[in-house]
């Protein structure tokens, strides 16, 4: 059984949309896959009704944009309650934040290049939160870069002169939160160094300390140090560890199913959710 816990769809950042994200994952020879857009469960209704239509496994799931003293960190909560008011309100101010933010960037960098924010909007589907992936594709529709990965290691890193910070919650808060919504939380790409600045495992201790389930270990973003690591790590902490693509698309390289996750540990998931 081939389960990818990683992926995105036009509700996010991602160039499917979410029915179509399923049939890649049928083609690409998936048993299961998980929809995880950034701060969202928009797609999820999409995504349902083709995985049903089509026979594929579909795990329901989100990215939270979390932070720990102005470190960027990404959380997977799996088989959440998508109405429980306390995650929902955090998502919320998350959303709002982000879309200034977009705004914001976008003007810094129409400083030195030309782009404009209607050229961003223009790179989004109905109803997606704009972000940066949206600022990449202006940029490379513009001509300025070649692809997402190259705008993302120049102009739209987090130590880019261009950078803006936005709304997040602690992490440790955003782990108790996914545990109240019913969810499972994972640490998404905890050692992907090239994106920017990660936490320590002091930091992965209080996480496991507040309730999180799991690491992402297995990433393209991932040394062979780092997922030695990632696997020694949550071993010591009594983590499940997963393997995901990180699928958007063709907005970046990654592929469905190039990394994947054990049958037994999505069957641990659904049992700590209760699903």
């Amino acid at each position: 059984m081939r389960i990818d816990l990683h992926t995105h769809s036009t509700a996010s950042d991602g160039t499917d949309s979410p029915a179509e994200l399923v049939r890649a994952a049928r083609r690409a020879g998936l048993d299961v896959v998980a929809i995880t857009d950034h701060d969202t469960t928009a797609g999820w209704a999409e995504a349902s009704a083709e995985a049903e239509r089509l026979g594929i496994g579909l795990v329901r799931g989100i990215e939270i944009s979390c932070a720990h003293r102005g470190t960027s960190i990404h959380l997977l909560g799996y088989l959440i309650d998508p109405t429980h008011p306390g995650l929902l309100a955090e998502l919320e101010k998350t959303r709002v934040s982000r879309e200034t933010r977009a705004q914001r960037i976008v003007e810094r960098l129409a400083r030195d290049v030309p782009i404009t924010y209607d050229e961003v909007l223009a790179q989004a589907r109905d109803g997606s939160t704009i972000g940066r992936p949206h600022i990449a594709d202006a940029l490379v529709a513009a001509g300025i870069v070649a692809d997402r990965d190259v705008a993302f290691a120049s102009y739209l890193r987090d130590d880019s002169p261009y950078f803006v910070s936005h709304y997040a919650p602690h992490v440790v808060e955003a782990v108790r939160l996914v545990r109240e919504a019913g969810g499972v939380p994972v640490m998404a790409h905890p050692f992907a160094a090239a994106r920017g600045r990660t936490v320590g495992d002091e930091v992965i201790e209080e996480m496991a300390a507040a309730g999180l389930g799991g690491l992402e270990v297995h990433h393209r973003d991932h040394s062979a140090e780092a997922v030695a690591h990632g696997d020694a790590l949550a071993s010591r902490l009594g983590l499940l560890v997963t393997g995901s693509s990180d699928y958007h698309g063709t907005g970046k390289l990654n592929q469905l199913g190039e990394r994947t996750t054990p049958p037994e540990t999505l069957a641990r998931i659904r049992e700590l959710a209760g699903t």
